[in-house]
């Protein structure tokens, strides 16, 4: 990208923004955004004629997957040969975001479209006594914030939006969206669940921190107990789409791979993989040496083969029964890689406001509307699934509810550019904000101006350089936080 000037009025000319933007209009009933931008029907939900069948819809979550991950993203360490054969059928993602570099608010945005701070889940819903070891008697826990708190029930979500276009829902894996009753996938638009509802387990036993997890339906149980949690994510996910192959399904595989064990033992086991595994994919491995770094790394490159393996398991099956090409393939990590993970070539990892925190690998096949074999580079995010699925369906937005994202099923496919300029991103102090290629990060790990286009991996802080540059994406931080603040309220977090 060439320097830019310091004058404003050509900053914002150059980042594609317009004067009207920049003031901000609030979002009407009718509109959905990315702040200030309005994507009416003429961009956003172009509603396509949904044909005979709406397409099926697989949407896989892998949990803390690095960004570099992945053999089609360059990896010569860690095997993905599926997720490799998903890339070469459809589109590879580059510069995809999510909305939080942690769990629990990145999937809340991923299933309403909205910022955690619009939809009102914008920190994790946790108990963090269990990092000082402490065990939850049932009693505590019972009142506990990662038990109590929820998505606000207001909300649309995915499934929800699909049932109007006659499509079965299902989700198995990692919900982390709340774990009362009223909070449950079942009554958030889903027909079925198995998995576990807080935001992380033993991949074995199924307990977070002592405290069994494992769901089907809204009613926990033990059934399964001892067996390795992606064999029974994969075996679920299996049974749903043969069961539902005759008509439009919408399969949610939110993995808890390659994310670390939730236990109270010291240290920590990590992430978990089945020994002969590990030995089979990724040489001599020692038991007694399972906290080095070599074989921290070691477990979580098998969980993530192990993934892989679970996932062309899925791939098989839809071109065994013949729904392959009228299946939508979406994958992604819900946030960066935490420390065992390659993050390169970027800075930072899961947890942090620069890229390796928040960019994320992702990959989508739509065979007849997305070119295979293709890379897109792209400005898009996560809150662009929300509406590329509605519109996929032959829906409009949920009536009366503000999107912040945008169908890119066009920008996927070629045909033009993504109309996203911006984005925004708060954990509690820690902000970040990008502008066109400019990002603005301030926060406990590190702050400063970057220019993606030129230094991806966040290494030249322009702040002194480019202090108008600066000024401006602060400003625009600002007009997306009063923008926020004035939409309608949503709990657990907001004072109201």
């Amino acid at each position: 990208m060439p320097e830019i000037s310091l004058n404003r009025r050509d900053f914002i000319k150059k980042m594609g923004l317009s004067a009207a933007a920049m003031t901000i209009p609030g979002c009407t009933s009718s509109e959905t955004a990315v702040l200030g931008t309005p994507y009416g029907e003429h961009s956003a939900f172009a509603k396509k004629p949904a044909g005979n069948k709406p397409p099926n819809i697989l949407l896989i979550v892998s949990d803390d997957q690095g960004y570099n991950d992945l053999g089609c993203y360059g990896s010569g360490e860690v095997k993905t040969p599926n997720l490799d054969r998903l890339a070469a059928g459809g589109v590879r993602l580059t510069n995809f975001y999510v909305t939080w570099p942690a769990c629990t608010p990145s999937r809340g945005s991923l299933l309403t479209g909205r910022y955690p701070q619009r939809n009102g889940t914008y920190d994790m819903y946790r108990n963090y006594l269990v990092d000082f070891d402490h065990l939850y008697t049932t009693d505590e826990y019972a009142v506990s914030p990662e038990m109590i708190l929820g998505m606000d029930t207001r909300e649309v979500l995915i499934p929800r939006m699909l049932k109007k276009a006659g499509y079965t829902s299902g989700i198995f894996g990692k919900w982390d969206l709340g774990q009362l009753h009223r909070f449950l996938p079942l009554q958030r638009g889903f027909d079925e669940f198995y998995g576990f509802t807080n935001t992380g387990i033993d991949y074995w036993t199924h307990e977070r921190y002592g405290v069994h997890s494992m769901r089907r339906g809204n009613k926990l149980t033990t059934e399964d107990k001892g067996t390795y949690a992606t064999d029974l994510f994969r075996r679920e996910a299996l049974r749903f789409i043969k069961k539902h192959k005759d008509k439009p399904f919408f399969c949610y595989v939110p993995f808890n791979a390659p994310h670390g064990a939730s236990n109270l033992n010291r240290p920590r086991p990590g992430v978990q993989a089945p020994l002969e595994y590990i030995r089979r994919h990724y040489g001599e491995y020692d038991p007694k040496n399972a906290n080095t770094k070599r074989a921290k790394r070691m477990r979580y490159m098998a969980a993530v083969t192990y993934m892989d393996e679970a996932i062309g398991r899925m791939l098989d099956l839809l071109d065994e029964l013949g729904l392959a090409d009228n299946t939508i393939v979406i994958f992604f990590s819900d946030n960066g890689g935490s420390g065992t993970a390659d993050n390169g070539p970027l800075r930072g990892n899961k947890g942090d406001m620069f890229e390796g925190g928040i960019r994320v690998p992702a990959i989508c096949r739509w065979p007849g509307a997305i070119p295979a074999a293709t890379i897109c580079n792209e400005f898009l995010t996560s809150m662009e699934i929300f509406p590329m699925l509605s519109s996929a369906a032959g829906l409009g937005p949920p009536k009366g509810v503000p999107l912040d994202g945008f169908d890119m099923t066009a920008v996927l496919a070629g045909r033009q550019k993504s109309s996203r300029k911006e984005m925004f991103w708060q954990r509690r102090s820690n902000k970040a904000a990008r502008v066109g290629d400019f990002k603005w990060v301030e926060s406990s790990r590190g702050s400063g101006l970057f220019d993606l286009s030129k230094d991806i991996g966040e290494q030249n802080d322009l702040s002194k350089q480019k202090p108008e540059v600066l000024a401006t994406v602060k400003a625009r931080f600002e007009a997306w936080k009063k923008l926020m603040a004035e939409a309608q309220p949503r709990r657990p977090f907001r004072n109201f």
